[in-house]
């Protein structure tokens, strides 16, 4: 047989393989069968190729039983506080009840009481805090971050935590291993480590390009998470590094909103952190899960969710959609990364046609210009419902946030894109607490001070080559 023909008929054979495997994969939508479909058939090796590094939400068979063995062996109950009880929803709103009923569904977290907490008024001061909690640390730090950087505000945090460490403290950090990458490399982690600091690398790849062959070495751990004594955490948007970002200066500075809580909702925080090492390590920390949390006597609901490619796919968007269902007269939304699944986009319009008052916050300028024009494709809809866009002008917006009728809050980690719907591993707090998202509000009016508006007149002045170029990068949304 020709050699030609051969290698034609075999490439059919894996195309129409791969055709089928997209068709029968559990857990994808059907514009991601279209999308993945379409390519394979438009670029035949390279569709392949494609496929292979990234058609598929993989980590790896062994990690995957690891962190669901590790999430069975852990104290079963997820009640945090001894006295907690049924009638915690009954002090919220029924309309908003619903929220945390879903929120218990992801991690099986239930709502706590009791809980108080502080908006960070900055970067700056978020490292701070973090460094005078980590000083006043008698027992363990736990920190988790995607990004460490060492500059002034990450050697900062080095540096306590060495400091914590000679106390006799006991310090676990984990840093994502592609996101933090320069500080794992830097004799900084070396230095943390001969200092008494537990140190790991968070999904390692010591080898990207064979690993890439396996299992999507893209999928990353993105929690920011610094937990002291089991009495305080941290929760929010922001890495560990200054916001000038050297990495990325010309974007500077990063915008980010980061709160520090005390109350039974840290526990939960602990529960993710304590997931995430003892999948990584060989360390039992189960006996820190059972210890007895005290509730103060005032305080406001909360409850974490954890997201993640070993959690359920559909999680997050389901989460976000029913914010924007739940409300009645306001909805503020600041996000940096925008592509959304249809239902969520659909939610979003509904929650304007409705006629709640919808306002969407992103950068102006975006230091991924694939997601800015993914993200721009949906201006059109958002408009013509009524959804009122603006950019920010004052630097990249990082903040990730939702409020809901001045009532309920949600911050964290998750952007609202496909990468933290799927791929990345997240954390976000959904609270009910007048005040706290009073306070959330007024930062959220400070970001729109310094943004400009978006109308339907700017997204129709648009050439006809961006209007391509946006459709065209929002359509390889559900492939990526």
């Amino acid at each position: 047989m020709d050699i030609a023909l051969l290698g034609l008929l075999l490439n059919m054979a894996i195309v129409l393989s791969l055709i089928v495997r997209v068709l029968t994969r559990p857990h994808r939508d059907p514009a991601s069968r279209i999308a993945w479909i379409a390519v394979i058939g438009a670029l035949p090796v390279l569709g392949i190729v494609a496929y292979f590094l990234l058609g598929e939400t993989n980590i790896g068979h062994r990690r995957t039983a690891r962190m669901k063995a590790v999430i069975r062996n852990m104290p079963s109950s997820m009640v945090v506080s001894d006295s907690y009880h049924e009638s915690t929803l009954f002090h919220v709103p029924k309309r908003f009840q619903l929220l945390f009923r879903i929120g218990k569904s992801i991690n099986g977290f239930d709502v706590t009481e009791g809980n108080s907490a502080q908006l960070m008024a900055d970067s700056n001061a978020t490292i701070r805090a973090m460094e005078a909690d980590i000083d006043a640390a008698t027992d363990h730090v736990h920190l988790m971050f995607y990004i460490w950087l060492p500059d002034n505000n990450g050697l900062r945090i080095v540096d306590a935590l060495k400091r914590a460490a000679s106390r006799g403290v006991s310090c676990r950090v984990m840093a994502d291993d592609i996101g933090s990458r320069t500080m794992i490399r830097s004799r900084h982690w070396k230095d943390m480590k001969q200092a008494g600091v537990y140190a790991v690398r968070a999904l390692s790849v010591k080898i990207p390009l064979l690993r890439s062959l396996i299992v999507r070495v893209d999928l990353r751990n993105h929690r920011k998470i610094l937990i002291i004594d089991g009495k305080i955490t941290y929760c929010g948007s922001q890495n560990c590094a200054d916001p000038e970002f050297l990495v990325k200066a010309k974007y500077a500075p990063w915008v980010d909103m980061m709160a520090r809580f005390e109350g039974p909702v840290v526990r939960q925080n602990q529960y993710l952190f304590a997931s995430d090492w003892m999948s990584h390590t060989d360390e039992n920390i189960n006996s820190l899960l059972s210890l007895p949390v005290e509730t103060p006597a005032a305080g406001f609901p909360a409850q974490i969710i954890g997201t993640g490619p070993t959690v359920r796919y559909s999680a997050m968007p389901e989460l976000f959609g029913s914010l924007f269902h739940a409300a009645r007269e306001e909805l503020i939304i600041t996000t940096p990364y925008y592509v959304p699944n249809e239902s969520m986009q659909s939610a979003l319009c509904s929650a304007a046609w409705r006629g709640i008052k919808t306002t969407i916050i992103f950068p102006a300028k975006n230091d991924s210009w694939m997601v800015a024009g993914a993200s721009r494709s949906y201006y059109r809809d958002l408009l013509k419902a009524g959804v009122e866009i603006f950019e920010y002008e004052g630097g990249l917006l990082h903040t990730k946030s939702v409020t809901i009728d001045g009532e309920v809050s949600l911050i964290g980690s998750a952007n609202m894109d496909r990468r933290s719907f799927e791929l990345n591993y997240e954390n976000n707090m959904l609270l009910y607490s007048p005040e706290l998202t009073a306070d959330i509000r007024i930062r959220q009016q400070e970001y729109l001070s310094q943004s400009k508006p978006v109308t339907l007149e700017t997204v129709d002045s648009w050439s006809l080559g961006t209007r391509l170029l946006n459709n065209t990068l929002a359509t390889l949304g559900p492939v990526l």
